[in-house]
């Protein structure tokens, strides 16, 4: 017989096997089971989207370099959830069954994805297969659920199936949005990573397991409407339980990690900061971790500061732009001039800067550079604080004292627009540095951040300071011999002017420093110049060239 009620030329869709009625047994009219469904596909979108975001948030932390991993995800992902689709096949004829199924599974393994991926890096050393595998497992549920929602709408109202995947589409692209803004503006910072997972994963498992135990349950066998109760019982217990020693797996994690004496772990709104070290001692032996990479250690960070900072305050510097630097220790090295009249330090993260003035070991560390009155801070991104009104004050000098050009958020900081912003902010005879990363272990990447200065109208002058021991001052950690206690580290820098390629020295009446002076700086430029490799094209904002 033909339906009457279907639009002109368009066939009835065929009733699933192993259904009844449309509508029949159902404890509401077909109008409310409807929009229960698609109140459903919302929230289950909005959850399926924060647990990709946790698994690109996480795996980013843990492995670096946000694009590959991202791009790791998002394929696997989607190519699981082709599989996932076509695995639903085989649960048409029980789709409510199925989907309670699916929903419960994709709760427990969404919910425990970043506390897994955590526990491979701090105990395996290794993340990434589990990266991977979680991305798959997660995609192979999340393409089954459209299926079995598409029969499940049509159990309870028969319409054309356009009109089905339309409506189901719309509702599941909203919940997406809903999830995509809920992540970094809600989950992340109030709940963090682990336990916004965990959240995430009872909320799916509550309104997937409610819809199907309550709208279908007329569909559903005595055992198969018991299998799905006992389900979601264990798996919202095991979340619950998860998410009260979340905390507790957070130290321990932390501990594999960065060893027994982590004094500070801070999420901030920008990045993960954790600090080790005794609580009493000397700062010498503070490390400071942003998004798990060593950004400061106390032991050698003088080399590092002092290389930086000192050979671009050899000529006019009474006022001193740091850009990054939150931490005080580049400004440190500034203030040590009296007649430097301010200095601005751009900082992005708040938290980094609220830790540098409070905790007692790197305020010590940095000479508590915040309570000089010459010093100002901004936070604020430096890439658009340079195009803005505040740069067009011109400075003295410019100390880029930003994280490694290879961690895709930074790569910006190190763009040809970025550097041709820089020198519009420079005095006539200013100078800027730049800490351009490793010289000897990466030096593709420090020779196109000298490339790429070099392109914005800069002239400069490369060198590196740790990687080299002759001519650096015997410091205070230094054995007899003349060898330090640790391997020196390898810093590359590069300073730059827009009227001539720049000295390297250090003026007579610079404080005393211990691990810099001219010598050593001419040094390290020769060294730098005999392993100069052909020129590199320069990184711009459309085509990045860090790796």
């Amino acid at each position: 017989m033909i339906d009457r009620s279907a639009p002109r030329g368009v066939l009835p869709a065929p009733e699933p096997q192993g259904a009844k009625t449309a509508s029949a047994g159902l404890p509401v009219p077909p109008r409310t089971g409807r929009f229960l469904v698609l109140a459903t596909v919302f929230v289950c979108a909005a959850c399926g989207l924060v647990y990709e975001l946790e698994l690109l948030a996480l795996g980013s932390y843990l492995i670096g370099d946000s694009v590959t991993q991202a791009s790791v995800v998002l394929s696997v992902m989607v190519f699981a959830m082709g599989v996932g689709s076509l695995l639903a096949k085989r649960l048409r004829r029980r789709p409510a069954f199925g989907f309670g199924a699916i929903e419960a599974g994709l709760a427990l393994l969404g919910g425990f994805s970043a506390m897994a991926l955590y526990a491979s890096f701090a105990w395996l050393g290794e993340s990434r297969p589990a990266l991977v595998g979680f991305s798959f497992g997660i995609g192979v549920l999340i393409g089954a659920e459209i299926p079995l929602l598409m029969v499940l709408i049509q159990r309870i109202r028969r319409q054309d199936a356009g009109g089905a995947v339309a409506d189901l589409f719309a509702a599941d692209y909203v919940g997406a949005l809903v999830g995509g803004l809920a992540f970094p503006f809600l989950l992340l910072p109030v709940f963090g990573q682990l336990t916004g997972a965990m959240l995430t994963g009872t909320v799916n498992a509550a309104v997937g397991g409610g819809l199907v135990l309550w709208l279908f349950r007329r569909d559903l066998s005595r055992r198969c409407r018991w299998l799905l109760i006992a389900a979601n019982v264990f798996v919202l217990a095991v979340l619950a339980a998860g998410t009260v020693l979340a905390d507790d797996f957070e130290r321990v994690a932390r501990t594999a990690v960065y060893g027994g004496e982590v004094r500070v772990a801070v999420q901030t709104g920008v990045q993960e900061l954790v600090m080790t070290g005794p609580p009493t001692g000397s700062p010498r032996s503070l490390d400071l971790y942003l998004d798990g990479r060593l950004r400061v250690s106390g032991y050698d960070e003088y080399r590092y500061h002092e290389a930086l900072v000192h050979p671009a305050m050899t000529g006019p510097h009474r006022r001193v732009l740091v850009l990054g630097g939150g931490d005080g220790l580049a400004a440190r090295e500034v203030l040590r001039y009296r007649d430097v009249d301010s200095v601005t330090v751009v900082e992005l993260d708040p938290g980094v800067v609220r830790l540098a003035r409070t905790d007692p070991m790197l305020s010590a560390l940095n000479g508590r550079a915040f309570e000089d009155p010459r010093l100002v801070v901004v936070t604020e991104d430096a890439f658009h604080w340079l195009r803005g009104p505040a740069a067009r004050d011109r400075f003295d000098v410019i100390v880029s004292d930003l994280p490694d050009p290879g961690i895709t958020p930074s790569t910006k900081l190190y763009s040809q627009e970025f550097y041709g912003l820089a020198a519009r902010a420079l005095n006539p005879g200013g100078r800027l540095a730049v800490h351009a990363g490793p010289l000897t272990t990466r030096p593709r990447t420090y020779w196109t951040v000298e490339s790429t200065l070099g392109a914005a109208g800069l002239l400069t002058t490369p060198y590196s300071a740790g990687g080299r021991l002759s001519g650096f001052a015997a410091g205070p950690d230094r054995t007899p011999g003349g060898d330090t206690a640790v391997p020196p580290q390898d810093w590359g820098f590069v300073l730059a002017a827009r009227d001539r390629a720049p000295e390297l020295r250090v003026d007579r009446d610079t404080p005393a420093l211990r691990a810099v002076s001219t010598r050593a700086l001419q040094d390290a430029a020769r060294d730098a110049a005999r392993v100069r490799p052909a020129a590199l094209p320069p990184s711009t904002l459309p085509h990045p060239r860090y790796s």
